[in-house]
């Protein structure tokens, strides 16, 4: 997409870009470019980079760290991670948890988390989804119990994206079992060395090994890591929903995959006309998304939090996702290189994750449309 970028911005970009050629490690990128699974090692390796140069945080507030940048320099920067074959940070800290915090959480709060989750010194995870309670994530099971100063926590969260890594987890818990399903939930932090926390790692359809179920026996919370009121975790929860699925667009990526997939025709000869007509048509609907992240982008610099608008992006950008895979694993067929198709089945969770898409439309339905 071709946006007018002023003097300034250009001058950004290629500020942005000249850092990232300069300083990701060759290594990270790499695999990226790949495909290859990353460790956490790269993660924290980048993180800190990105934190020694002030730009870790580039949806934060600057008094807690963040960059100041208006919805077109963070779009930029979203456009040059891509281009760069960086990779897009962990979400649960800097994207998910820290919003909650900052809008809902108390001053000790914001004090011992924000500056660790920032700097990259704790990696995070999220404890919402449930053996029966994905999409229907009200219907969650896990119990937090009140004894004194702190909450007994039990119950199994399952789909937990680098719960192997993570230093802590926000949980959902239902604290008051006889309210109506999202009246009794609390939203807890908890230290993953806790006792009474186990993970148990689960292998996907790709071979891969990033998700997680976290038990839950009789771990001790302190009531100081409840954050705002008890009984009001699901109004946070919806908070946290809306950054998380502004985020699951990946406009940017979707762009590069594109610009890859196009080298990858020219490199093996193909030229289908059909192919290229599906290209054009994905190219289109990424365009029409982006002016779309813009608009949600600038609300958000004006001060408006992430609304039901965020499930539009979700739908089409997972879409989106699903579309270049597909596109991908089509133009070679059986002669797919050998990360296609590990590709495409791992992207048929990007519909479900960040809630189903069919409940986005619901969303969208009852939200915008006032159905």
């Amino acid at each position: 997409m071709n946006l007018a970028f002023s003097p300034e911005e250009l001058a950004f970009r290629d500020e942005v870009r000249a850092f990232i050629a300069q300083r990701l490690p060759d290594d990270i990128r790499r695999k990226v470019q790949a495909g290859d699974p990353l460790v956490k090692d790269d993660y924290a390796r980048w993180h800190r980079i990105l934190f020694e140069r002030g730009w870790a945080a580039p949806n934060w507030p600057q008094r807690y760290g963040g960059t100041g940048w208006n919805a077109v320099q963070r779009h930029i920067f979203s456009e040059e991670i891509a281009h760069g074959w960086a990779l897009r940070m962990l979400p649960f800290g800097l994207q998910m948890v820290a919003p909650v915090i900052i809008e809902f959480g108390n001053d000790e709060q914001r004090a011992r988390y924000l500056p660790t989750i920032l700097s990259g010194e704790e990696f995070w995870c999220q404890g919402y989804s449930e053996p029966g309670a994905g999409s229907d994530l009200a219907a969650l099971a896990t119990r937090a119990e009140r004894r004194d100063d702190a909450y007994v926590i039990n119950g199994t969260k399952t789909w937990i994206t680098a719960a192997q890594w993570a230093d802590w987890i926000f949980v959902l818990a239902r604290t008051d079992p006889q309210a109506k399903k999202q009246e009794g939930i609390s939203f807890i932090l908890a230290d993953m060395r806790t006792p009474g926390i186990s993970v148990r790692p689960i292998e996907t359809i790709d071979g891969g090994s990033e998700i997680n179920e976290v038990h839950f026996e009789n771990v001790e919370v302190p009531v100081a890591n409840l954050v705002g009121r008890e009984g009001e975790g699901w109004t946070y929860a919806k908070f946290l929903l809306e950054h998380e699925r502004t985020g699951t667009a990946g406009i940017a990526l979707c762009r590069q995959y594109l610009d890859a997939l196009r080298e990858l025709l020219v490199r093996e000869r193909i030229d289908e006309p059909r192919l290229n007509e599906r290209i054009a048509r994905v190219e289109i609907e990424l365009d029409a998304l982006a002016f779309t992240e813009l608009r949600t982008l600038a609300a958000e610099s004006a001060g408006t939090r992430p609304g039901p608008e965020s499930s539009i992006l979700k739908i089409k950008g997972t879409e989106i996702q699903q579309a270049i895979s597909e596109l991908a694993l089509d133009a070679l067929g059986p002669y797919a290189e050998r990360h296609l198709a590990p590709k495409y089945f791992n992207y048929r969770k990007t519909s479900i994750y960040a809630g189903s898409n069919e409940i986005q439309k619901n969303i969208i339905a009852k939200r915008i449309l006032k159905l």
